[in-house]
């Protein structure tokens, strides 16, 4: 993750205790949507750093359609909000507007939110279009001592959002994600691993990783998780990863037999300049 710059640390230290009494007192009086509105546009002005005038737009239109708020940076859209009131829970139909505006925009990220609960979807432009929750968190909840509070706050104000933070924290929250580790487990390293365990165990039974994989497939794993398109992608990244990982290491291992080739002839080329002293 990258580190917050002292400045915006502070501005987020800063805006955590003052929004926290601010929603405490707006959920008390629960207002409503418009209010909502007003409070999460300071908050992406104070704590986020939009400018009010030239960075956030209200009642965003796309096609004949009106999103809450849309954050932009130099002209370009960075995410949409959807807000609903401070006392409405966040239901799934809610979500499910804002995706399509997103959709409709070509627009990676949406944010939807009561001022009070938070929650950050990556939109998947596939067929269907879908989205992936991403991080979820509850405003008065937050604390100013907490570093990943903080890195979260950080991904979606406007500094973390020039440096790509959301793209980075998405791809670290894939990692612990249940398609990933699935597909680690399948990989043919993990596999041999298995196999090479179960010999030692069990010496006089032979195994082979085929079957291995059968059993984790099909007793071990539940089958939507195996056969998820998050699933495949995830194995298509891992697969990537150890091809770049096996060229490396055969670079790394031909750099160092030129070097070693260098050295001998530099021995030789030596010695045979001494004999003919």
């Amino acid at each position: 993750m990258k580190t917050i710059p002292k400045r915006i640390n502070e501005r987020l230290i800063r805006g955590i205790k003052k929004f926290q009494k601010i929603i405490d007192d707006a959920k008390a009086r629960d207002i409503n949507e418009s209010d909502t509105v007003l409070i999460i546009t300071d908050i992406l002005n104070e704590l986020f750093g939009f400018d009010k005038y030239s960075e956030i737009t209200s009642e965003y239109e796309i096609r004949g359609t009106y999103c809450d708020l849309a954050t932009k940076i130099d002209g370009t859209l960075q995410y949409l909000v959807e807000v609903k009131a401070i006392g409405n829970e966040l239901k799934d139909q809610y979500i499910k507007q804002a995706v399509d505006y997103a959709a409709n925009e070509g627009i990676d990220w949406v944010i939807l939110t009561n001022s009070m609960h938070w929650i950050i979807y990556r939109i998947v432009f596939a067929k269907p279009i879908t989205k992936e929750q991403v991080v979820e968190f509850d405003f008065s909840n937050l604390s100013s001592k907490n570093k990943q509070h903080l890195e979260i706050l950080f991904s979606i104000s406007k500094e973390g959002c020039t440096k790509s933070v959301l793209d980075e924290l998405h791809s670290r929250r894939q990692i612990l994600s249940k398609y990933f580790i699935a597909s680690v487990i399948m990989s043919d390293p993990i596999i041999g691993g298995i196999r090479k365990e179960l010999r030692k165990i069990a010496p006089d039974v032979k195994t082979d990783d085929g079957n291995i994989k059968k059993v984790i497939s099909l007793d071990i794993f539940k089958r939507e998780i195996i056969e998820s398109e998050k699933t495949k992608e995830a194995e298509k990244k891992i697969s990537r990863e150890i091809k770049k990982q096996q060229r490396a290491k055969a670079k790394a291992k031909i750099k160092k037999q030129e070097s070693e080739v260098g050295i001998e002839q530099k021995e030789d080329s030596l010695v045979s300049h001494n004999n003919g002293a």
